[in-house]
């Protein structure tokens, strides 16, 4: 049963009360359709006056989210990296090149990728009104992701891929 709070949250989109902030997360390992549908998504999304959120990733939804918003309008992508660009894979460092409004974190150079991702997967669903994921069902960070959205009382569209 959806809450108040989440019923407030599918109002205020639907009647389009400002410009949305969408964050879009998902699995590394996606096949390419899977990619190009993400892309048109991320892409959409921007055209319509959302600003889109995700995160790094040289493979999978982040590249795809960043292709597709930087193709759009990239100054309606915001990408909220794990640790530093310096850290980043070269093909992100490549892909993210013009995109204004990144956000590193040289504080979680040392932590894990995994621990820093968890971090960061919070933090971008805390700037968003909506969560869009696309994840496998054993997917364990991903879900807490879902899980930890659910409790902020964000939208949450989740795209299980197997």
């Amino acid at each position: 049963m959806p809450t108040l709070d989440t019923l407030v949250e599918e109002l205020k989109l639907i009647q389009n009360i400002g410009t949305r902030k969408i964050s879009i997360i998902g699995t590394r390992n996606l096949s390419l359709t899977h990619q190009q549908l993400v892309e048109i998504l991320s892409y959409a999304l921007v055209l319509s006056g959302n600003i889109v959120i995700t995160s790094g990733g040289s493979s999978g939804v982040n590249s795809a989210v960043i292709k597709g918003g930087c193709r759009a309008d990239s100054s309606k992508l915001e990408v909220i990296l794990p640790q530093t660009i310096g850290q980043q894979p070269t093909e992100v460092q490549n892909a993210i090149i013009g995109i204004k409004n990144i956000i590193e974190h040289p504080d979680r150079q040392n932590m894990t990728l995994a621990d820093a991702s968890r971090i960061c997967n919070r933090e971008i669903i805390e700037e968003s009104h909506q969560l869009i994921c696309f994840l496998y069902h054993d997917s364990h960070t991903l879900k807490e992701a879902i899980e930890y959205a659910h409790m902020q009382h964000k939208i949450v569209t989740v795209f299980y891929l197997d």
